[in-house]
């Protein structure tokens, strides 16, 4: 599995903006394949509220090698031209080390500040999905009838990659695995256990009858939420814990060696504590996770 690390925590200590970027240099060094940041827009119980998009532009500039990647950005939010160009101009400063994890969110309060339908949060993710990724590829010309002022037109500045930046699909529904078969290279979900990954890929087999696409192609993700041994929570996680309740190391190592097992290509760990103790969080996991889980290479972030 590659490794990445949430720069999530409840509470940055301090100067919250230096204490990120620390991290993300932290995370560098002890050999994670990237970082990654979620999408909201309002005050939420779930730890920071940088924007993404910023805030992993600002890790690319002090970081040389690190993968960057959002998890999950709402596509709903976002006029889809604007952010092709965003994405891609960060694919560019960033020398290809972005990964985009999209979603269609569920929050009713920021569909409403924002004044966007919520019902229709599924029809704007797979039109968001078609118009970038067709300005990415130069391939505006193929797009619906729908999209005629798009035609032959091009984004301000090219991806870093042909076809732009790979794109990871989140959600646990059958219309997610869809989105992934059609739009991405990956599958992107929260809190798996080695037999949910096992179904999800299950899923993805069958889905993927008679569309042409190969399930091998696509590849699993999920966030994982861990407590380091003798580290206190500073707030519930939002899923199973790996390892469950005050794990050892052992069960922690042992539970993401099922992961892995499964199919489970990349999983992103988000720890619920304080931001203060994120520098010793990380030299336990280089001391005595890292080396003991089968590391991969692949599409997704570095």
């Amino acid at each position: 599995m590659r490794f990445g690390l949430s720069l999530e925590p409840q509470a940055w200590p301090g100067d919250a903006g230096a204490a990120v970027l620390r991290a993300a240099r932290d995370a560098e060094r002890i050999g994670l394949d990237y970082v990654l940041m979620a999408n909201h827009v309002l005050e939420n119980p779930h730890g920071a509220g940088f924007d993404p998009v910023v805030l992993l532009a600002a890790v690319a500039g002090a970081t040389t090698r690190l993968g960057i990647a959002t998890s999950v950005l709402v596509l709903p939010y976002y006029q889809p031209v604007v952010l092709a160009n965003q994405l891609a101009t960060l694919d560019v400063v960033s020398a290809g080390r972005l990964a985009v994890a999209v979603g269609t969110g569920w929050n009713p309060q920021e569909f409403a500040a924002l004044g966007v339908p919520l019902r229709l949060r599924g029809r704007r993710t797979d039109e968001s999905l078609a118009v970038m990724k067709a300005l990415w590829a130069g391939t505006t010309a193929d797009l619906d009838d729908r999209f005629a002022g798009l035609r032959d037109t091009r984004t301000g500045v090219p991806p870093y990659r042909s076809g732009g930046p790979p794109v990871w699909v989140g959600g646990h529904s059958d219309a997610a695995i869809r989105r992934a078969l059609r739009f991405g290279e990956g599958w992107h979900g929260s809190g798996l256990d080695h037999e949910e990954a096992r179904y999800v890929r299950r899923r993805i087999e069958e889905l993927a009858d008679g569309t042409g696409r190969d399930p091998a192609t696509i590849e699993i993700s999920t966030v994982g939420f861990l407590v380091p041994p003798g580290m206190p929570a500073v707030r519930p996680a939002p899923g199973r814990l790996i390892g469950g309740t005050d794990a050892s190391t052992e069960a922690i190592v042992e539970d993401l060696g099922r992961l892995a097992d499964a199919g489970v290509s990349m999983c992103s760990l988000w720890m619920p504590i304080d931001g203060r103790l994120l520098g010793a969080a990380l030299e336990w996991l280089a001391g005595e996770i890292l080396p003991r889980v089968q590391r991969t290479s692949g599409s997704g972030p570095r």
